[in-house]
């Protein structure tokens, strides 16, 4: 990604396991609306997958996914883990949802709005950008999305170990604002007024990251930059303009629901915010084919 142009106009959309279900509603409602005024998009775990549903045009995927194969026993269960696998399989998630519910790459190559998956270096501790492209992409989400403690091991992207890209760059804003975007929109997980805690790493923690220190930096000094990526949101440079979708603060979906009802309800009210944001903004229509 380089930063030769400003002025752009930028898409950030963070992760949150499943409540990936907000975003998966904006977005439809997004695609539903034609609206795809955008020059690139960054997205973080959960948020870089909806993101390749939305440029490919593919409404109710994401949706799809997240209320039919994240709630199997295949993507999350607690006895697999206590037996030494994982929690979260994403890789197996990545790949059976590839497999069974559509992607039409073709429209996403021909919409042209590059799309970034933030990873983790487990050797830097580095948040790593990664154009997302046909080729690379069975790597770069499994990646992007693979949770440490719940994946167990780490996924490679060009033969270098990686981890959940919300661990070095939750909200990706700052990044956006440094390749030029001056118009940011960006799709968050909680709501307004949130603001992660700074807490001891637990003991697990500890011992899961003994060999990487530079990793266990990153998972120390996470709540500064997500709070740090929250302010920049909430007083943004004078020459940028940041909007953002947000949930209720009585919003019901956690990181690991798995009630239907609930996801349901998330998903609509992503949607409802979605179709609000388009209306304030007096949206023509932008481009999905």
């Amino acid at each position: 990604m380089t930063s030769g142009n400003v002025n752009r106009s930028a898409l950030v959309v963070e992760g949150g396991a499943m409540r990936g279900i907000f975003a998966a509603g904006v977005l439809d409602a997004f695609i539903e609306s034609d609206y795809l005024p955008f020059d690139f998009a960054i997205g973080v775990s959960a948020g870089s997958t909806n993101l390749i549903g939305y440029l490919a045009g593919d409404h109710g995927r994401s949706r799809r996914i997240l209320l039919d194969h994240a709630r199997r026993d295949d993507f999350i269960d607690w006895r697999r883990y206590l037996k030494g696998g994982h929690f979260c399989d994403v890789s197996w998630l990545w790949h059976a949802s590839y497999d069974e519910v559509p992607l039409n790459l073709q429209r996403y190559v021909k919409n042209a709005v590059p799309l970034y998956a933030v990873t983790t270096s487990i050797e830097t501790g580095e948040a790593c950008y990664l154009q997302v492209t046909e080729e690379n992409m069975h790597e770069v989400f499994p990646a992007s999305c693979a949770i440490p403690l719940f994946y167990r091991g780490f996924p490679r992207v060009n033969g270098e170990p990686m981890t959940d890209g919300g661990l070095a760059d939750s909200i990706p804003v700052i990044r956006a604002y440094e390749q030029g975007a001056r118009d940011i929109t960006v799709v968050l997980s909680r709501p307004v007024g949130y603001r992660k805690r700074v807490s001891p790493a637990p003991k697990q923690m500890k011992q899961f990251f003994h060999d990487h220190a530079r990793l266990f930096e990153a998972v120390l000094d996470r709540a500064e930059r997500y709070n740090r990526a929250l302010d920049f949101i909430e007083s943004p440079p004078a020459d940028c303009r940041v909007t953002a979708i947000a949930p209720p603060p009585d919003f019901p979906v956690k990181r690991f629901t798995r009630e239907l009802e609930l996801l349901e309800r998330g998903y609509q009210c992503g949607r409802t915010l979605g179709l609000s944001h388009l209306q304030s903004t007096s949206v023509q229509g932008e481009g999905v084919d």
